[in-house]
């Protein structure tokens, strides 16, 4: 473990971006070099989010400023593209954590299908591992690039892949509706999104077509060692941050919703940040604001065989940020709570 960790954050003014800052800040073994992004050179992070202390924070700076010699994790958290060209320029001793979708899929031709972009890093594929840390925290240390999952592949893969690994669920039978708050869309929501009464409406959107699909299919394909293809529709709520997303499956060999209960509670147990709460609780995105906790409700469903799974994130900490200190922590082999409680 080394006594600091020297960072650098590309896409510093984000809204995962400025959420990162904020958890490193506290980190007791990080020190922030550099803060980076396109706009803005010069100015102040402070003047983004007044919750960001000054003190002992750079400037914001270009990438092209970065003394690599200097830094042993770069974060980014850019539009998707950008990854793959900064991927290509940093040397072998600076871990890249990535947020966005540039190396969450393995195959470059499905990944410009979803997000119509060419993959300029293919080379770099291999080298870099899909990370939820509460699956991969052992495999870390053999690559060089950490591709953080998006924040509704993470609420959903929690509770689905334990069930999966044993064969609990038909995989041919997954139906999940999720809300998310406004936050995840970024700051450039009113160009994504037309809506009419945009923050006082819940809007359904990429129905049948989201993107997250993608590498949903692709991480839960690869637990089953077969296809899976689930269901999944997400929808736009009117308040800032949070994801909700209510899973509904069914069981093989007449498990029932107390056997799904005992399976999660025992498979999450050890995994500090991963909370199954009481049988058939209700829960709400309130339990887990400005958390890097995902919690997690078993309920029952009247019909025979089918089981309801809520499961709860804050899309911009365990859906995004927190994560992807988590992963760093997990890499690092630190204590995986440093900078997130």
């Amino acid at each position: 473990m080394k006594d600091s960790i020297k960072v650098a954050i590309a896409g510093c003014t984000g809204y995962i971006g400025l959420q990162l800052i904020k958890l490193l800040q506290k980190h007791p073994k990080v020190k922030i070099l550099y803060l980076c992004a396109t706009k803005s050179i010069g100015k102040s992070i402070n003047q983004f989010d007044n919750k960001i202390t000054k003190k002992k924070l750079p400037r914001i700076s270009k990438i092209e400023n970065i003394s690599w010699n200097k830094v042993d994790v770069l974060f980014t958290a850019l539009p998707n593209g950008e990854a793959h060209k900064i991927a290509k320029i940093i040397p072998d001793k600076t871990k890249l954590i990535d947020l966005s979708a540039d190396f969450r899929l393995d195959n470059p031709k499905v990944y410009k299908k979803w997000y119509k972009i060419k993959h300029k890093s293919k080379n770099l594929i291999p080298k870099s591992i899909y990370s939820i840390t509460e699956f991969s925290r052992k495999k870390l240390s053999k690559y060089k690039i950490l591709s953080c999952p998006g924040c509704y592949p993470t609420s959903i893969q929690l509770p689905l892949v334990p069930l999966i690994k044993k064969k609990l669920i038909n995989t041919n039978n997954i139906t999940v509706d999720s809300k998310s708050g406004y936050s995840g869309a970024g700051r450039k929501i009113n160009k994504k999104f037309k809506f009419k009464n945009l923050f006082n409406s819940v809007n359904a959107y990429g129905v049948g077509s989201h993107r997250h699909m993608a590498e949903i299919d692709q991480e839960l394909t690869k637990v089953a060692k077969k296809k899976v293809q689930i269901s999944f529709t997400p929808h736009l709520i009117p308040m800032f941050r949070g994801i909700l997303s209510t899973i509904y499956i069914e069981t093989k060999n007449n498990k029932n919703a107390k056997n799904i209960y005992n399976i999660l509670k025992k498979y999450h147990k050890n995994n500090f940040f991963i909370k199954v709460e009481n049988f058939n609780k209700p829960i709400g995105t309130g339990d887990v604001m400005n958390t890097n906790y995902c919690r997690i409700s078993v309920c029952k469903n009247r019909k025979k065989n089918n089981v309801i799974i809520i499961s709860a994130i804050d899309n911009l900490i365990k859906g995004g940020s927190g994560q992807a200190v988590q992963n760093m922590n997990a890499y690092y082999k630190m204590n995986e709570s440093y900078g997130l409680i």
